[in-house]
């Protein structure tokens, strides 16, 4: 099977863990950055180029988008998806993840519960809107933002009014959320690959932070999937699917009236969740991508000789 990892670095430490499982498990694995193709758009005939040559032979393709190229990046995702390449999360499943605002309003009409949210546009509706989200203090976030940039904790109005108004002034979106006192700096990471969680992690805000994000200094902490509440499981499931991805990292708090979904993650970190849980998720990873071309070459059966990614897959099964 030829596997192409769309990453800005291979270096990165969870592009070098898929590219060094697949390559283990015999596959041929190439690590690009999405920057580096060129997309030709054409009646009928979508293609990508690199450094001039035509891309052809990929048999699926695992992005690792992250948000400061989202916009191109999910170009080629596309790309590849109309040139009938097997994506393991779609560019239409990631811009869903990536839109915080967005992805609230899907959780909901499929009763999900999140912290309340409110989006304005004006100052004018800020009373209206802290009312209704219970503070301050209030969360202020970007509508697109990762690793807990762009969230901030509001804790007086005036505080949420100067801050909104910055970002209005620099054209940016917002959305003002539901401050959860109860969760004490600390929130739950569980890791989904094809409607299972496969592994899952308490963090713990570091002191005087409230973002418990790893990359802020949050302390880790191993959640045994025997030990996880089940509502947790279903809730972390329910939210992959509904956002129609395959991968992910979903963002629960903890609270009494059990889970409230944060965020959903399309291109999850490995590294903190595999080191704090001991859990393979690269491998996991990589067999669902197996897994996922041997249904779409299921389905195709028929149309044509045994290609060599059947070949490696039956080896694999």
């Amino acid at each position: 099977m030829r596997i192409l990892i769309l990453s800005r670095k291979n270096a990165l430490y969870s592009t070098r863990r898929l590219q060094d499982v697949a390559q283990a498990r015999g596959h041929e694995v190439s690590v690009v950055d999405p920057l580096d193709f060129s997309l030709v758009v054409s009646r009928a005939r979508p293609s990508l180029y690199l450094r001039g040559t035509s891309v052809s032979g990929v048999d699926v393709v695992i992005p690792r988008i992250g948000a400061s190229i989202t916009s191109y990046g999910l170009a080629v995702v596309r790309q590849f998806d109309m040139m009938g390449v097997a994506v393991l999360n779609h560019a239409i499943a990631i811009a869903r993840s990536r839109d915080k605002l967005r992805a609230m309003q899907l959780l909901t009409r499929k009763d999900l519960d999140i912290p309340t949210t409110v989006c304005a546009k004006s100052s004018a509706h800020l009373d209206t809107a802290l009312s209704l989200v219970g503070g301050p203090p209030a969360i202020v976030k970007l509508h697109q933002g990762t690793q807990g940039i762009g969230v901030m904790l509001a804790e007086t109005r005036q505080s949420v009014e100067s801050t909104l108004e910055a970002f209005w002034t620099l054209g940016e979106d917002i959305i003002l959320q539901e401050f959860i006192a109860e969760s004490r700096g600390r929130d739950l990471r569980a890791i989904v690959v094809g409607r299972r969680v496969v592994a899952a992690m308490r963090r713990r805000a570091q002191r005087g932070e409230f973002r418990s994000n790893l990359h802020r200094g949050g302390e880790p902490e191993p959640v045994p999937l025997d030990a996880l509440d089940p509502r947790y499981a279903r809730a972390a499931i329910e939210a992959t699917r509904v956002m129609g991805l395959e991968v992910a990292g979903v963002d629960l708090l903890e609270t009494r009236s059990g889970p409230k979904i944060l965020e959903i993650n399309s291109s999850p970190g490995l590294e903190g969740i595999e080191r704090a849980t001991g859990v393979d998720v690269a491998v996991a990873i990589v067999r669902h991508a197996e897994r996922f071309l041997r249904k779409r070459l299921k389905r195709s059966k028929g149309q044509g000789d045994t290609t060599e990614a059947e070949r490696v897959l039956r080896r694999r099964a």
